[in-house]
């Protein structure tokens, strides 16, 4: 078994090839068909989509994404979310994709929305993967997005805080967010992984990000994918329901014993569910 996964992944690799340029991130493509933009979740790198991309590059063209300060992607100055959206329009332009679909697990799900929100752009369908429209707004009571400011004491600490620290806060984070317990070192490296900076500056960014309001300006078909552990499927309903409800369309699967990435923990039927949106 182990050495049949090796020859699939080396497989995936040579038929992969990565584009490395002056942007915010760096790219994997490899399959041919309708282009699909697969953006990973914080701290991720283009591996969290290894086992989806296996099926998807049999019919689609899949540009995968690893964004900078992750994965040893080199860093890029703050605003770090924004550059990395102006990149993304400018990638998609540069390589002239023709209605690219774009798929978005967490941070990646959000991007897509922010994306979706711009007058012109030329994305033909977007596939949510446990991410809401306004990260902050779930996270802290009464919040507004203009008090999430770079200069603060939690950022600071977080900057100051030690390796041995951050290794067990990284360790604690990951058992949080899959039920998978062989795919949790994999997310703890990720976090240790990461550009300090980026971390700690990106998260600012990204829950600085409120698009409650704008989903409304989305057009195009948009499926969500939403986990329910902890906190069970009536409580997700509530939460997504809520944050959703100014766009005008949408259709939502939740997973069933499933936390953050449900890629890991329900894998068969994330894949269903993907295949099915695409159709």
């Amino acid at each position: 078994m182990k050495t049949l996964k090796k020859i699939t992944l080396l497989s995936f690799f040579i038929a992969a090839f990565t584009v490395k340029s002056q942007t915010p991130f760096e790219v994997t493509v490899t399959g041919e068909g309708q282009p699909i933009l697969l953006f990973p979740g914080f701290t991720c790198t283009a591996a969290v989509w290894e086992d989806t991309v296996t099926e998807l590059a049999k019919n689609y063209e899949c540009h995968i994404f690893t964004f900078a300060g992750f994965g040893g992607v080199t860093p890029v100055e703050k605003p770090w979310l924004p550059k990395i959206k102006e990149g993304i329009s400018n990638y998609v332009e540069e390589q002239k994709l023709n209605s690219p679909i774009v798929i978005g697990h967490s941070l990646g799900g959000a991007l897509g929305l922010w994306l979706a929100t711009d007058e012109n752009h030329t994305y033909s369908k977007l596939i949510i993967v446990d991410a809401l429209p306004s990260t902050g707004a779930l996270m802290m009571p009464n919040f507004k997005s203009e008090n999430m400011v770079y200069d603060n004491p939690w950022n600071k600490q977080m900057l100051e805080m030690g390796e041995e620290a951050f290794e067990k806060m990284a360790t604690q984070m990951a058992s949080g967010m899959t039920l998978n317990t062989e795919k949790r070192e994999q997310l703890k490296d990720w976090i240790i992984a990461s550009d300090r900076k980026t971390y700690v500056y990106g998260y600012t960014d990204l829950l600085k990000l409120d698009l409650r309001e704008d989903i409304a300006k989305i057009r195009i078909p948009v499926t969500v994918l939403g986990a329910t552990h902890p906190y069970g499927i009536e409580t997700a309903k509530k939460t997504y329901q809520e944050q959703y409800k100014n766009l005008e369309s949408y259709k939502i699967e939740f997973a069933e014993e499933a936390a953050h990435f449900i890629m890991y923990d329900q894998p068969d039927w994330f894949l269903n569910q993907i295949l099915n949106a695409l159709k």
